[in-house]
């Protein structure tokens, strides 16, 4: 430490008067500068946090004023409620929906077993559509979405024909959503067994 000391008194005595000043205003002007460089990040910092807050205030106010007022207005388009027992019929839902798109459904449709989980039944169908473009098949797709709110396309596969660089062929699966049919009672089902003999 004596060392140190010894070469700063040194220094302190090699030194001009003018350059004695210019290391006091260095000596003060360097560490003020640092601690106004941090006091305005820590500033700047403290208003962004105080900008969020506020956003996060005003979010959450007008939640609470949401929540305290209620649903206004009637669910005019609920799914569950308008959808049946009975499942659509894929094969007619998918020829339409083709027709609309302006092209003829010629491949296969394979229907997949019936799925029922929580009380709603999942029947699904395969299909495999080839040389078709882009826009026929946009419009096929956006047909099949939005025709009924109970179908949907549950997974799509497609690739450019090597043919030809403008079609393209898909592998379709299109599914139908309907309720599961109420449980019978076992006397009913036997006299519907009767019946039929």
């Amino acid at each position: 430490m004596s060392a140190l000391t010894d070469k700063a008194s040194d220094f302190w005595a090699r030194i001009s008067p003018r350059e004695r000043r210019l290391v006091l205003i260095a000596a003060v002007a360097v560490p003020l500068t640092i601690a106004i460089w941090l006091g305005l990040a820590i500033h700047d910092g403290l208003d962004a946090m105080a900008g969020r807050t506020q956003k996060t205030r005003k979010a959450l106010d007008a939640l609470a004023d949401l929540r305290a007022r209620g649903q206004t207005h009637e669910q005019v388009d609920d799914v569950v409620a308008t959808m049946g027992t009975e499942p659509l019929s894929l094969d007619t839902y998918l020829s339409n929906a083709a027709k609309k798109a302006k092209f003829e459904l010629k491949s296969t449709i394979t229907p997949r077993q019936p799925v029922t989980r929580n009380g709603y039944v999942t029947n699904t169908s395969t299909l495999t559509l080839d040389n078709l473009t882009i826009d026929q098949l946009r419009d096929f797709l956006q047909e099949i979405e939005s025709g009924s709110k109970v179908v949907a396309v549950t997974h799509l596969d497609m690739r450019r024909d090597f043919r030809d660089k403008d079609k393209i062929d898909v592998n379709l699966e299109v599914s139908t959503y309907s309720k599961e049919k109420p449980a019978q009672p076992e006397g009913s089902a036997a006299a519907a067994e009767k019946k039929g003999s």
